[in-house]
């Protein structure tokens, strides 16, 4: 007899459903963590990267962007090959892949051999958050997966966050060559142990008893295998295409946060903290901590905090919209209602994170901002589950290569826009940040638009009956 031959009686389910399907979310956590440590930790290490390799901020704004490029590009492919192959296959696969391109970054010689890495490492990404969105709409049912979603993202953005501080510790032993292939370690090592505990299907997993796979029934047409996806459907739905450009908005806001914010805290003309709070750290620290690192911690812990707040701000959404919906609510109406004030949040408290004088209150502005931004996640990523069902993988895979395309073009035309309006003078040089936080604020606020519109429940496959 099978050990699961018992989902088809009722009667014979053991008292309680076992939990293997939270290790799901606990893989997908730990390779968000790994995949923002993997992609933010440029941004730190920019200023030796840049200095070393003799890049202009033009040229590293394209290299940024470059990752952003492909990153979006190979959404759409290595999303539709998890709904036809599997999330296990494709998962390994990529972050293999990117794992290697994270210790290549360390090798690159040139502005040609640093932007192909770069891009090459971004198409290896790309797969990774469709495929996991993939590996939710088989292991979770329904009510399970708004709250995954935000715990993913939170272990992405606190990974993010403490990446800057990693960054300043690891390379006050090490040069950034070498600290990029120790990043590159982590997700090697995730990869051997997912592949030897994860399967495509509940089913096939020994740790899952009869209980739980009744409590996964609805989701047995998810875990098989489908290629053919109703690309015109898809296309012509406008909810998608809303959905595709609030994302758009959203990643060219905040992919300021892993890009430009180290360079913004270094050349605002703010002083971080003050120099007689700084003599008294060093004193304090002395003997423990070196002196020279004492500045270049602070500012990684700041250039943290966006990211940091951003985590809060997904847990908080997911939590509180999982448990507005069990109490009977509206989903499009809650999904809608976070997505409008995550926008709106994000824009004025970005504008205002530049206007406030003191810096730490404008980092708080800023965290605050962020936390915002990440309201509208999990409300995003349950609404590519819900209509992509079967298709999760390529649903998902659309909307965050479309969101990626906005994570291209913000990082390029912030560079742009400082090579620009850089004005040296002998007291000093100046950069046009205002113009910087100008645009992505009045872009947030578009995002904000979208989401009154956005239908982010009805199946593609009910739409396709349509036609």
């Amino acid at each position: 007899m099978s050990p699961h031959s018992s989902a088809a009686n009722p009667g014979a389910f053991p008292a309680r459903a076992t939990r293997t399907r939270y290790l799901v979310v606990v893989f997908a956590i730990v390779l968000a963590v790994v995949q923002y440590i993997d992609r933010v930790a440029i941004s730190q290490a920019k200023d030796s990267v840049a200095k070393d390799l003799s890049f202009t901020d033009a040229q590293m704004g394209t290299i940024f962007a470059a990752f952003a490029l492909s990153y979006a590009l190979f959404e759409i492919p290595t999303g539709w090959l998890g709904d036809k192959i599997g999330a296990r296959k494709v998962l390994v696969r990529v972050v293999l892949w990117w794992s290697f391109f994270t210790a290549a970054t360390g090798w690159a010689w040139s502005y040609a051999s640093m932007l192909v890495t770069r891009f090459l490492f971004g198409a290896g990404e790309a797969g990774c958050f469709p495929n996991l969105t993939k590996a939710f709409s088989t292991w979770l049912p329904k009510n399970e997966r708004t709250r995954a979603q935000s715990l993913m993202w939170m272990g992405a953005r606190w990974g993010g966050a403490f990446t800057p501080l990693l960054v300043v510790i690891v390379m006050a032993f090490v040069n950034w060559r070498t600290a990029f292939q120790i990043f590159a370690s982590l997700g090697v090592v995730w990869a051997v142990v997912f592949w030897l505990w994860f399967r495509d299907n509940p089913r096939d997993h020994k740790g899952v008893n009869a209980a739980e796979l009744e409590l996964l029934k609805e989701n047995a047409a998810n875990a098989e295998g489908h290629g053919n996806v109703p690309w015109l459907t898809l296309v012509k739905r406008p909810s998608i295409w809303l959905l595709w450009g609030q994302y758009f908005c959203l990643s060219y806001g905040w992919y300021f946060f892993v890009t430009w914010l180290p360079d913004y805290l270094n050349t605002s003309g703010r002083p971080i903290l003050s120099n007689a709070f700084l003599s008294w750290l060093a004193g304090q620290m002395q003997g423990s901590v070196r002196a020279d690192l004492i500045q270049p911690i602070l500012k990684a812990v700041l250039a943290g905090v966006p990211l940091f707040f951003g985590g809060f701000g997904s847990l908080f959404a997911g939590l509180i919209s999982s448990k507005i919906i069990a109490g009977g609510a509206d989903v499009v109406k809650v999904r809608r209602t976070f997505g409008v004030i995550g926008f709106v949040g994000a824009s004025s408290l970005l504008m205002t994170s530049f206007y406030v004088k003191d810096p730490l209150l404008a980092m708080l502005a800023m965290g605050c901002a962020s936390f915002c931004n990440d309201m509208t996640m999990p409300g995003s990523w349950s609404a590519c589950m819900d209509i992509g069902g079967k298709f999760a993988g390529t649903v998902s895979g659309s909307m965050n290569m479309m969101g990626n395309f906005g994570g291209m073009v913000g990082p390029w035309a912030v560079g742009t826009i400082l090579t620009a309006t850089t004005v040296v003078t002998a007291s000093g040089t100046t950069k046009n940040w205002e113009l910087v936080f100008a645009i992505s604020s009045a872009i947030y606020f578009l995002g904000a638009l979208c989401w009154f519109f956005i239908d982010p429940v009805t199946p593609l496959e009910e739409e396709k009956a349509k036609f």
